[in-house]
């Protein structure tokens, strides 16, 4: 396999939904410099009407994927959306696309970074309680999460990361008048982020009421959030129709749009294929 032409494989997700569509809207627009190769076959199925056909379909898919990005017979994969609760009923084991390609690839060390045209995110927690994220949140995990970014960064082309780190409480805590987060944890782990990569700009903790502003602004590349609203709030308000969902720490980068499966209006024409199509320009440029 050459790096002049990559292969960047893909998947159709729960064929009943929006996924054949915006796939298929975003490959008549895709760089022509990289050979685009579907993970499993197409399926005949009704749009809007998703079935066990359909989701075995899906998981079909994912498991050529897994296996064709351990082999290295492609370098890159965007996922179309999936219905879990259908997966689920067939017996899949993973909360998700994420902990699923991460599991089939061995991987133990990864995160989820959602990033769009204005602002990248990445969460230091993701499903749990808002009352459980300050137990959660620890120097280690804030590091290793950090350090998985600072290299999903540089691996999409940006030399010189600037990662701000968002703080949990409002103002900072007050210099711990209500939390000390900030003080204890955040930091830190700003800190030994800068000592390990030297080359990066590492901030924080920052106010997180001005900190997305600021990234989208262009002060920052990306900001890595305490919880999971907190980053995509902002994110979905400002990048909506092209933010991407990226596993980062895998070996070869999976990534998929940021939103659904759409049932409601699969077949419908209506579906906007803005993420998808960034999800293959981001697949491409990981490899570039």
């Amino acid at each position: 396999m050459s790096i002049e032409q990559p292969v960047i494989g893909y998947t159709l997700g729960d064929q009943a939904g929006i996924g054949p569509e915006v796939i298929r809207a975003a490959l008549q627009r895709v760089n022509p410099a990289a050979e685009y190769r579907l993970m499993g076959q197409p399926l005949d199925c009704t749009p809007g009407q998703p079935t066990e056909a359909t989701a075995r379909a899906a998981w079909d898919h994912l498991e050529l994927a897994a296996e064709a990005l351990r082999s290295g017979a492609i370098d890159a994969v965007v996922t179309a959306p999936i219905c879990k609760e259908g997966l689920h009923r067939l017996g899949f084991p993973y909360p998700g696309q994420t902990e699923f390609f991460a599991d089939r690839l061995g991987v133990r060390d990864y995160a989820m970074c959602l990033t769009g045209r204005r602002i990248t995110v990445a969460l230091a927690t993701i499903h749990v309680a808002l009352a459980d994220v300050p137990r959660l949140l620890s120097v280690d995990e804030l590091v290793r999460i950090g350090s998985l970014l600072v290299h999903f960064l540089q691996r999409t082309g940006v030399d010189s990361p600037r990662v701000a780190l968002a703080a949990l409480n409002p103002h900072n805590g007050e210099s711990g008048a209500f939390g000390c987060e900030e003080i204890d944890i955040i930091a830190p782990a700003a800190a030994r982020l800068q000592a390990l990569f030297p080359h990066a700009h590492i901030t924080g903790p920052c106010v997180p009421d001005g900190v997305y502003r600021d990234c989208a602004e262009g002060l920052y590349d990306a900001v890595l959030a305490p919880y999971h609203d907190q980053g995509l709030i902002p994110l979905k308000l400002l990048d909506f129709d092209n933010a991407v969902n990226a596993t980062i720490g895998l070996p070869r980068l999976r990534v998929s749009p940021d939103h659904g499966t759409a049932f409601a209006i699969a077949g419908r024409g209506l579906a906007n294929p803005s993420s998808t199509l960034r999800a293959f320009e981001l697949a491409l440029r990981s490899v570039r």
